[in-house]
């Protein structure tokens, strides 16, 4: 497996509240998470550290072989883990009052993607075909849409666009949408923060992702460059996977 990840503080906020980890596992599992955290002042910040720690101590010792139910289970675990201790941390600590954060996972062992999510960051999947999204939003303005009440072009500049629905830490307890993937050695996924999908378009991540003239390190790096030049309101967060059965070039090899 191929990865590459870059994190960016962008050019508005004072510090990034996005935290990730990506690491291949010693029973041979790939493990990407990537949080991105909100509250006050550093609160965010705390809120997505802590869930990232949480999650990479429950995922580390994941077996291999594991069936979907028992893979489901794990992350279903490891995620109501993080939000009780993120919970408990902003209920007893005034200047955490109501922190929380997205975070997304994935595990990749041989074909098969399982994908876990909770709030609005996002995992995709490029290929020849293009780039599809493969998480489902926790947004009220995705509720909206999905309702019908509004268009997503609508959805695109509403002015609650930004109010997360679903979120680890902010209530006592959460539940991820889990679901599973079969991936080719060809096909790449992306994981990211918002800072990404709301400054850079679909089609400039299709052209990039699919850019034959960048090796995977080279896609993350201009993703991020892209968010900037767009204006980087944001943090931005990449991580990008790649099976390396045809013996793609560049990347990290982990």
């Amino acid at each position: 497996m191929i990865i590459a990840n870059r994190t960016d503080i962008g050019r508005v906020r004072q510090v990034n509240e996005d935290s990730l980890w990506v690491e291949q596992l010693p029973s041979g599992i790939v493990a990407a998470v990537v949080a991105d955290g909100m509250g006050g002042h550093l609160a965010g910040e705390v809120a997505s550290r802590m869930t990232v720690d949480s999650l990479q101590a429950t995922i580390s010792g994941a077996a291999a072989g594991l069936t979907n139910e028992e893979c489901e289970a794990l992350l279903q675990t490891a995620i109501k883990q993080a939000n009780e201790v993120v919970y408990t941390t902003a209920s007893s600590n005034e200047q955490y009052s109501n922190m929380g954060t997205t975070v997304i996972i994935a595990l990749v062992e041989g074909e098969r993607a399982v994908i876990a999510h909770v709030g609005d960051s996002r995992v995709y999947k490029a290929n020849a075909d293009g780039l599809v999204q493969l998480t489902d939003d926790h947004t009220l303005v995705n509720e909206l849409v999905k309702s019908g009440q509004i268009t997503a072009e609508e959805a695109a500049v509403h002015p609650r666009r930004n109010v997360i629905m679903r979120a680890v830490g902010t209530d006592p307890e959460v539940s991820a949408d889990v679901s599973f993937y079969t991936l080719s050695p060809s096909d790449i996924l992306l994981l990211c923060s918002d800072g990404l999908t709301d400054m850079v378009s679909h089609e400039q991540m299709v052209e990039t992702l699919l850019t034959e003239s960048l090796d995977l390190d080279g896609k993350a790096e201009r993703l991020v460059s892209l968010a900037l030049h767009a204006g980087g309101d944001d943090n931005i967060t990449v991580v990008l996977l790649q099976g390396d059965a045809n013996r793609i070039e560049g990347g990290t090899l982990q």
